[in-house]
């Protein structure tokens, strides 16, 4: 596919390729900007972004600041696809199992790291012009949708991610009247993250097949979007 709403030569950041969905959104970027410049971030690239190290994010966005200056081009488009799931502990199926060191580390890669990673990457986007940064969250972090229970970080942190991006959303808009800030649920995707969790029945996807539908939906949000939460097949989906 094409992304037909950014300009031909955007400069667009992934972080996050160490894994499957990011490494296939920065491959399905190239294809559909092929005029743009792709940065594919993850704690072993260069520069490093480590979510659980703000120097590594700061040192980040001062590269991404100088490639822009040097090479004329606009930064249109962040995807953060990183979280985590099981690790370092499986994932609560009641309150007995609650441990404050591993809550912690959950909220730590899903929640803070991204809310840093718009620190300081938010600023960057141009002023005028279709611009986004979008997160990938989690369905399951819907409080509205919420039956099952279980998940108890997990959900959570999601939950507390699509805060920060309502309220990111909000402040964006005052300084950038076109950009985005959104968050994204990419369906249940065949990756080390969900395997242990697929049950038979689910629409499992390949990355490839998740990360085309994801850009698909990026590019078809507008302005109004902005502070939202959205399905991979573009609906908007409950608090």
């Amino acid at each position: 596919m094409n992304l037909t709403t950014f300009p031909a030569d955007s400069l667009v950041v992934v972080v996050g390729v160490s894994g499957g969905i990011g490494s296939a959104l920065a491959e399905a970027l190239h294809a559909a900007l092929p005029e743009g410049h792709v940065l594919a971030l993850s704690r072993s690239s260069v520069p490093r972004l480590d979510l659980q190290n703000e120097h590594s994010m700061s040192d980040a966005a001062a590269f991404i600041a100088h490639q822009c200056q040097a090479t004329g081009r606009d930064l249109r488009l962040v995807i953060n696809a990183t979280g985590t799931l099981h690790k370092p502990h499986p994932p609560e199926k009641s309150w007995a199992q609650l441990d404050a060191a591993a809550m912690a580390e959950v909220f730590a890669i899903n929640t803070l790291g991204p809310a840093l990673l718009m620190k300081h990457l938010l600023p960057l986007l141009p002023r005028q012009g279709k611009a986004v940064f979008a997160t990938l969250s989690a369905k399951v972090g819907s409080i509205g949708d919420n039956r099952l229970g279980g998940w108890y970080s997990y959900r959570a942190s999601k939950a507390a991610l699509n805060q920060m991006v309502r309220t990111a959303a909000i402040e964006l808009r005052r300084r950038h009247p076109d950009a985005l800030c959104v968050a994204l649920h990419p369906g249940t995707v065949e990756t080390g993250l969900s395997t242990p969790f697929a049950k038979a029945g689910l629409d499992v996807v390949s990355p490839a097949f998740a990360a085309t539908r994801l850009l698909r939906v990026i590019d078809d949000l507008g302005a109004s979007d902005s502070g939202g939460f959205f399905n991979h097949d573009g609906s908007p989906l409950p608090w």
